[in-house]
């Protein structure tokens, strides 16, 4: 049979096999060019423990067991070793230097510490020993006739002491770190050793944990795996440290449970400064056998693998809410080749199965992940598999629609979480935080606040922990993200994410302040408004609100590069003074936040990203209508009111209503026209009394486009004629006046009267004119009520008060014509 012995850092895997004669043969298997190489071969059977090669494949070391446990009663009276270490220098095969000839188990790895470098003169082989010590070999080579590559030196090579008194540790061949555990007093202490391409090496982490290990036996891992012994021996201490590359440090240990049907594990955040602790219920407990857990790496997710029982999938950036895991029982955790415990994960998304000595590429799958998040009746299962599907893929288009089509299905059925909002800032975080190192722990990565929601069969306990010590100078890439990491935590990291709370107030306020510029005023183009600021004195000052203005501009602009083709919903077509507005200040104050925490960036490019964060928020949006658009086939027809709305549209209708609520509850700012579009649908759908419900409850929302369109395409029926005096009646001041105008029917010009009377003796009382005024018109009709009221407003407008200047019919003559047509209507008669 053939066996993985180890996989060194190039991704090259060593294995072992037996030949017909029982010679013991070393092989090398190279992943990326898919070609097998001989290495070495031994006369005899051996039962090889440990294998390495350097990366210029000249030198390789070899542990072993010299003999056999039934040769062992041959041996007791001959002073054997029973294992022995060899140096062999195999370019071409040549000489064997014996490195350790010992009674205890020694495991071998050579360093490679730089990835592809050039032929090196200088090898350094890491030597660990049963007897809880590790030491380095330095190794020089020299080249002979032939190309031969043989050991320079005769004598020791020289060695330098890495660690002592260890009872585990654990080998990092991708980042070249050893990882290991002392005991001290009642706790144990992990360390790490980093080596650099130069040869050095220093302790650079110390860490406390509350665990217990067994300081009579050595547990290594990733330093080979010894098939023989180790099937046999007793259960030792299961833990392993996964990193990955955002900076997450963890610590994966099985505890004890003195409940026969009960697991227990435990996970160290040692990134986030705390420790999780689960308990799990066992389905069938008569699978007594597989009582440890199996842990793997698999980069933004560590798995604890329970072969017939669970998976558990553990968010590594965000575990501080067990809804971001993912707990996974009967056929959706099982895992068709991997059936056994004894396995471990010696590179990120890599399981070697060390019972059959197979070595396994382990994802998540995404067509399973989305299977389960339509199957799935649980929010926290749901809320996990969203986050797994948009974190661990990050973008991809045709996934990013199949989540919006669930989406679009499920609105009704998540419960304790809004799929819309989650959907919309889980991919601004994922977007947007890998173009910026420490821009995830400023952006919000959920809108969830808390989880008071369980998981069936698992309970979770969450325990403060130490930080860990970091000691190191100028070093990148891993140290300087959990470094960050750390200090983020220490400066109370949740408080660090971007929050919508003083965007709410801030828009609010502002939202007050440029109504009340436009109250009063009358109508105008979103053009002008800025003009009309330039003219007041606000409370905010006119620089701040049109820089305001000019970020949204930016926004939009920048959205436009994006996206040039046709659009095929009818949005970003109008101007929406209310969403530009939000859109400005959520730019205004994402850039402060980001200044605050990120000055090394520079203002340029903290510029680029908040306009990138708010253009994508709207782009995703706009993204969820299009899926929506093109499911249910809708046009542009939306927009006659002539003919009531499909069951698609009123699909559409609902699904926009939904974005609405999202987009309320984060204060995020929507695509211009989306109002307009709403309301549009909401006409077409609905009938009379629900409509104006929405719009009396702020679902729907008034938009000039939209009212204007109604009043000039649809005729006046009975029924219209209900439906646009109940709109003209809800229309706000601002615009209020000039939509009117479209609208060429009795009722509305009697409207406009009564509006216009009340505005002129509103003025009146201000200016307290109280005494009657000689009458100046004289009409056809002597009706001495009307007659005095219309000297009354000439009067009025001739101390130079007027509402409506720029509608000069609007007056005094036109108010007594509507009264007197209005009153014949009501007697009857017709009015000539």
């Amino acid at each position: 049979a053939l066996y993985i012995v180890n996989v060194e850092r190039n991704g090259k895997i060593i294995y072992t096999w037996k030949g017909n004669q029982r010679n013991t043969h070393i092989g090398l298997y190279d992943l990326q060019t898919k070609q097998n190489e001989h290495l070495y071969m031994f006369e005899k059977d051996l039962d090889i423990i440990s294998c390495s090669v350097n990366n210029e494949r000249t030198l390789l070391a070899v542990s072993f067991r010299q003999y056999t446990e039934e040769e062992t009663a041959s041996q007791l009276l001959q002073s054997v070793s029973r294992y022995l270490t060899l140096l062999i220098e195999i370019h071409p095969i040549n000489n064997v230097r014996v490195l350790k000839a010992v009674d205890s188990c020694v495991r071998v790895q050579f360093l490679y510490p730089v990835e592809d470098r050039n032929a090196s003169t200088e090898s350094r082989l890491l030597l660990v020993s049963e007897d809880k010590y590790i030491e380095q070999f330095d190794i020089h080579v020299v080249a002979e006739e032939e190309h031969k590559v043989v050991i320079q030196k005769s004598g020791q090579l020289p060695r330098a002491r890495v660690a002592d008194d260890l009872v585990w540790a654990q080998w990092d061949m991708m980042e070249q770190r050893l990882f290991y555990i002392v005991p001290k007093e009642s706790k144990s202490t992990l360390r790490c050793v980093q080596f650099y391409p130069d040869g050095n090496f220093n302790s650079i982490l110390e860490s406390h944990l509350d665990i217990s290990v067994n300081d009579t036996q050595l547990k290594l891992v990733n330093f080979g795996y010894d098939y023989c012994q180790d099937q046999d021996a007793p259960k030792s201490l299961n833990l392993q440290v996964f990193t990955n590359k955002a900076g997450g440090l963890c610590v994966c240990c099985s505890l004890a449970s003195d409940t026969p049907d009960e697991i227990m594990y435990s996970i160290y955040f040692l990134h986030k400064g705390y420790n999780k602790t689960f308990t799990v219920s066992l389905e069938r407990t008569e699978s007594h056998q597989l009582k440890e857990v199996a842990f793997m790496n698999l980069d933004y997710y560590v798995a604890a693998y329970l072969p017939g029982q669970f998976l558990h999938l553990l968010n590594i950036q965000h575990p501080d809410l067990l809804c971001y895991s993912l707990f996974l029982t009967g056929e959706d955790a099982r895992i068709d080749m991997l059936q056994t415990c004894s396995i471990r994960s010696p590179l990120t998304s890599t399981v070697l199965d060390c019972g059959a000595g197979s070595l396994y590429g382990v994802s998540i799958s995404d067509s399973a992940l989305l299977q389960l998040l339509q199957k799935s009746k649980q929010d926290s299962e749901r809320l996990a598999a969203l986050h797994c599907a948009l974190l661990y893929f990050q973008h991809t288009e045709d996934l990013e629609m199949q989540i919006i089509r669930w989406i679009s299905e499920n609105l009704s059925t998540c419960h304790s979480f809004d799929p819309i909002q989650e959907f919309i800032i889980a991919s601004l975080y994922c977007r947007m935080c890998p173009e910026t190192q420490n821009l995830d722990k400023l952006l919000p990565y959920t809108s969830l606040l808390d989880w008071i929601g369980v998981v069936p069969g698992v309970i979770c306990a969450t325990d403060i922990i130490s930080l860990p010590v970091l000691e190191f100078q100028n070093s990148k890439g891993f140290w300087e993200k959990l470094n960050s990491n750390l200090e983020s935590v220490k400066y109370a990291e949740p408080h660090l994410h971007y929050h919508n709370n003083v965007l709410r107030r801030e828009w609010r306020n502002l939202s007050e302040e440029v109504r009340s510029i436009l109250v009063g005023l009358l109508p105008c183009s979103f053009g002008d408004f800025c003009l009309f600021t330039k003219q007041r004195e606000e409370r905010r000052t006119t620089a701040y609100l049109r820089n305001i203005f000019e970020n949204a501009k930016k926004v939009l602009s920048h959205l436009d590069t994006w996206d040039s083709e046709a659009r095929l919903v009818p949005l970003f077509e109008e101007e929406d003074y209310q969403q530009q507005l939000l859109m400005g200040l959520m730019v205004a104050q994402l850039k402060d936040h980001l200044m605050r925490h990120l000055q090394y960036v520079g203002r340029k490019k903290i510029d680029q990203i908040v306009l990138d964060y708010v253009a994508n928020l709207l782009n995703l949006i706009h993204r969820i209508m299009k899926e929506v658009w093109k499911r249910y086939q809708l046009h542009s027809c939306v927009f006659c009111f002539d003919e009531r709305g499909s069951a698609g549209e009123f699909a559409v209708f609902h699904i926009m209503s939904r974005i609405l609520e999202a987009a309320n509850g984060l204060c995020m700012p929507l695509p211009p026209g989306f109002h307009t579009l709403h309301l549009g649908l909401g006409v077409r759908c609905l009938p009379l009394h629900t409509l104006l419900h929405y719009i009396d409850n702020g679902v729907l929302q008034l938009t000039e486009t939209c009212v204007r369109k109604l009043l000039k395409d649809l005729d006046d029926t009975e029924q219209n004629e209900k439906l646009k005096f109940s709109i003209v009646m809800r229309l706000p001041e601002a615009f209020g006046q000039k939509v009117r105008q479209f609208w060429n029917h009795p009722i509305n010009a009697n409207l406009i009267a009564q509006k216009y009377v009340k505005l002129l003796l509103e003025k009146l009382e201000n200016r307290q004119c109280s005494r009657p005024i000689p009458e100046r018109f004289s009409g056809p009709v002597e009706f001495l009520p009307l007659n005095y009221l219309t000297n009354i407003l000439a009067e009025i407008e001739n101390q130079g008060v007027h509402p409506y200047e720029k509608q000069d019919h609007v007056n005094a003559r036109f108010v007594e014509e509507m009264a007197l047509k209005h009153t014949m209507t009501l007697l009857g008669l017709k009015y000539s």
